[in-house]
């Protein structure tokens, strides 16, 4: 496995170990690592799971759905690299500023129930930013959270024999003018927000910890490293 940075966390249920580099990670790298320990699991389902907590260079990616029509640039000539990955959903904008998630899990030691593994996040995202003081909500009809109107996490997934892989994003202190190259998500009439609109100062390091304690909370984990 690669050289990743790992950090010590506090221990509440089964054993999933979580990677957490504190360096900008190519995106390409990062999907790397998630197929091989996707590979790992299809071959021995007893061995432990993985999270990825991180953050991107700039990039776009387009889900298996996407369309050209969200894109306000040339394809050929993108502003910043582009990635066409498994992952449902349409195209997204990852960035320094934005916590990036995944997560390599087998859904049948929870349940084999995708629509209940996508709100099992949004979940997650909206305790976060109840630990800020914020209030996350969900949409009917659409995947991801919103705060003031505004869209601040995104949940893209893809699964295989009930293993997952990519995972969810939260706007934390970014630069958000790369997302008016595109549609976000392919929904054109939802501003994109982000934390640190409301709490200015917000740190990086105080998300990731709530970020952990909930992951670790919701799905009932074990970190190891």
């Amino acid at each position: 496995m690669h050289n990743l940075a790992k950090n010590d966390l506090f221990e509440e249920g089964s054993s999933t170990i979580l990677f957490e580099p504190k360096e900008l990670i190519n995106f390409q790298v990062a999907w790397d690592w998630q197929k091989e320990w996707q590979n790992k699991l299809f071959l021995d389902q007893t061995m432990s799971q993985a999270i990825w907590i991180l953050e991107h260079f700039n990039c776009y990616t387009l889900g298996r759905s996407s369309t050209t029509d969200n894109l306000h640039f040339d394809i050929e000539n993108p502003p910043f690299e582009l990635f066409k990955i498994d992952r449902g959903g349409e195209v997204t904008h990852h960035l320094p500023g934005q916590l990036v998630i995944y997560l390599v899990l087998d859904l049948q030691r929870y349940k084999p129930d995708l629509n209940w593994y996508l709100r099992q996040l949004e979940s997650v995202l909206i305790d976060v930013l109840d630990g800020l003081g914020l209030s996350g909500y969900r949409i009917n009809g659409m995947t991801g959270v919103w705060c003031n109107n505004q869209k601040v996490g995104s949940i893209g997934i893809s699964c295989r024999r009930w293993i997952t892989q990519h995972g969810m994003s939260l706007n934390v202190d970014c630069d958000l003018s790369g997302f008016e190259n595109i549609v976000p998500c392919g929904l054109k009439n939802h501003s994109t927000g982000c934390l640190s609109k409301w709490i200015p100062g917000l740190k990086m390091d105080d998300v990731r910890l709530l970020m952990k304690k909930y992951l670790a909370k919701r799905f009932g984990l074990l970190w190891t490293y």
